[in-house]
């Protein structure tokens, strides 16, 4: 163990593909989300295409129906190690 690495950034993944990728984990349609989240379908195909900005309020009405923390959504590329919180 005492030749750890941190693991290498391969991918950047911007917030709309982050609610795809999660999404599709999930093995949900854009169609079965929105009956979830009271989003309309289109609204979250054009988040996931990056045509409409997520937003705090979206990202926590997805964050809940996607079981994940609303930040994993809204800031898919964040390093806590290069970046300060204040």
């Amino acid at each position: 163990m005492k030749e750890f690495r941190p693991a290498k950034k391969r991918v950047e993944v911007s917030v709309g593909e982050s609610v795809r990728i999660i999404r599709e984990l999930q093995e949900l349609s854009q169609n079965q989300l929105s009956v979830l989240t009271g989003i309309p379908q289109s609204t979250l195909s054009a988040i996931e295409n990056g045509r409409v900005n997520l937003g705090v309020e979206r990202a926590k009405v997805l964050a809940r129906a996607l079981k994940c923390h609303p930040a994993v959504l809204l800031f898919p590329g964040w390093d806590t190690s290069l970046e300060s919180a204040a």
